[in-house]
């Protein structure tokens, strides 16, 4: 694949639109962490434990997965806007979900509601950036698209906890706040000057595991190979790492697992801007040496007890996610064509979120019956062998030519 062009940022009507479009993204993705620094909150009121914590975090992941098998297909060929508006209205039931929640019922519910907003809007939401920024600056779409999404998957952490030590009702004022941004976000979905819809696939099935036209499945392929292992480190920071904070390191303070989850994806959308003028084969290789680095430190943070270490595991782990993202979607952007782009979205994160859903999964059910440090390092293990593999796979598939 050629080597794409660098990014310029300009001061354009285009370029204001490529970011104004980015907004609805970023506000969905507010809600995608925001319960995370509530987990222990609701674990004292309801009651459960790491595995059910996790078994929740998975059921976002599930309504996450089920809304790829269609919205890809279904913006593709209707366009983004009826897939779009239906998800922040979803969004916003998910909110007064989580507001009310007074059982393990609920709170999965509302997770399982949130992971459909969001896999429609990683599809149909990306793609509109896009779409509006025209040929000229699809580097500038990824760029916006990926930073949006994890600025706003770093920003609901952060709000939920300061609101939650800050202002009475702990696990309700941050769904207010949240339905205020939803809101604005879909006035921007309404304005949006979209492209009709390509319907020339007219006769294709409506719910299927996304494919990739043949342009993009190389690109595909090696965004998975990094996006997944970072997405995956990332996704046990935000189900166990208050678990990690409350019982090995003896903090409950919610402001610092929020901001634990913040620094990490803060770190995931500072490096994509630093990485923006590189190779996109330099991104992925480094994405995969930065997951490596953090599961290495995540491991030295348990048998340390050190706060200090499990925050630069979860920088690392943000980094990794970040540029195996970027990568990602830079490359596809470059070689799909606009019609099948969203489904090669879905697909890509289909790939990244199904290990993001299973390992975290596994890790904290294993962690009840073995011990938080022993479910942990096994899934450091895990992680670090998975992200060498991911680095071969770009290694070999780039080795002519960068992608």
């Amino acid at each position: 694949m050629p080597k794409p062009a660098s990014i310029a940022i300009e001061d354009t009507p285009t370029a204001r639109r490529v970011w104004l479009a980015a907004w609805p993204v970023m506000a969905v993705f507010v809600l995608s962490n925001a319960p995370t620094p509530l987990y222990v909150v609701w674990a004292d009121s309801i009651g459960f434990s790491a595995g059910v914590l996790t078994a929740v975090f998975a059921a976002y992941i599930g309504g996450l997965l089920a809304a790829l098998l269609v919205a890809g297909v279904v913006s593709d060929r209707v366009g983004r806007k009826p897939v779009l508006v239906p998800a922040v209205a979803l969004a916003i039931v998910a909110c007064v979900l989580f507001a009310t929640a007074g059982s393990v019922l609920m709170l999965a519910l509302a997770r399982f509601l949130a992971g459909i907003a969001v896999g429609a809007t990683v599809s149909a939401g990306m793609a509109a950036v896009t779409d509006l920024a025209g040929a000229g600056l699809r580097r500038l779409a990824a760029l916006a698209s990926s930073s949006a999404m994890v600025l706003g998957a770093g920003s609901g952490p952060l709000l939920a906890g300061v609101l939650s030590e800050a202002m009475p009702g702990p696990t309700v004022t941050i769904f207010v706040v949240e339905i205020v941004l939803l809101a604005s976000a879909l006035v921007a979905v309404i304005r949006m000057r979209l492209p009709r819809a390509d319907r020339s696939a007219a006769a294709r099935a409506w719910i299927r595991v996304p494919s990739v036209h043949p342009q993009g499945r190389t690109a595909v392929l090696l965004g998975i190979a990094v996006f997944a292992p970072g997405i995956t480190a990332t996704s046990f920071v935000l189900s166990l790492g208050p678990s990690v904070l409350a019982e090995l390191l003896a903090t409950t303070n919610r402001i610092v697992a929020g901001a634990l989850a913040f620094v990490m994806f803060l770190a995931a959308a500072g490096v994509q801007f630093a990485a923006q003028r590189f190779p996109v084969r330099a991104v992925l290789l480094a994405g995969a040496a930065s997951t490596v680095a953090s599961m290495t430190t995540l491991v030295l943070s348990l048998h340390a007890s050190s706060i200090a270490l499990l925050a630069v595991a979860a920088v690392l782990a943000g980094a990794g996610q970040g540029m195996g993202q970027l990568g990602g979607l830079t490359s596809i952007s470059a070689n799909v064509p606009s019609a099948r782009l969203a489904e090669a979205n879905a697909a890509l994160n289909v790939g990244g979120y199904v290990p993001a859903a299973v390992l975290p999964l596994t890790a904290g059910f294993v962690s009840d019956a073995t011990g938080l440090v022993a479910g942990s390092t096994g899934f450091a293990v895990v992680m670090v062998i998975a992200a060498l593999a991911g680095a071969g796979i770009v290694a070999a598939r780039t080795r002519t030519s960068a992608p």
